[in-house]
């Protein structure tokens, strides 16, 4: 699969505090997944390995069945399983065709040691989804 290049990341909020360098260090981490509508990216209750980011398109968010989110370009979602306990706590299923930035469990802890303030980002949002249940 192909690497995220610098421009797939400028535009994504999480990434604003990042310098050209640091964002080139970062998108060679991600892999590139091109997806079409109807496709269930994660499943709730299922271990969880990987990070996506939303580069273009839409996901679903559901839980209990029931949609909790849509999430769309510059959207982020798997951490919680990687950061807070292994069990992915909902279903994401794409509504749209959707570029998603992808990566794995210990690339996101590279990440995150070597870029604290994306690590403070993701963990807000981490504690903002746990808080809403």
């Amino acid at each position: 699969m192909p690497c995220a290049e610098p421009s797939d990341l400028v535009a994504v909020p999480l990434f604003a505090s990042l310098s050209e360098t640091e964002l080139a260090e970062v998108a060679g981490l991600f892999e590139v997944k091109d997806v079409r509508a109807g496709i269930r990216l994660v499943g709730e209750g299922t271990t969880g390995h990987s990070f996506f980011l939303i580069q273009d398109g839409e996901v679903s968010v559901s839980a209990d069945g029931a949609e909790v989110a849509a999430l769309g370009p510059g959207d982020f979602f798997g951490e919680l399983a990687l950061l807070a306990g292994g069990r992915r706590t909902a279903t994401v299923t794409t509504t749209a065709p959707t570029r998603v930035l992808v990566l794995f469990g210990n690339d996101l802890a590279r990440l995150r040691t070597r870029h604290p303030g994306v690590a403070d980002e993701i963990d807000a949002a981490m504690r903002e989804r746990l808080e809403r249940g």
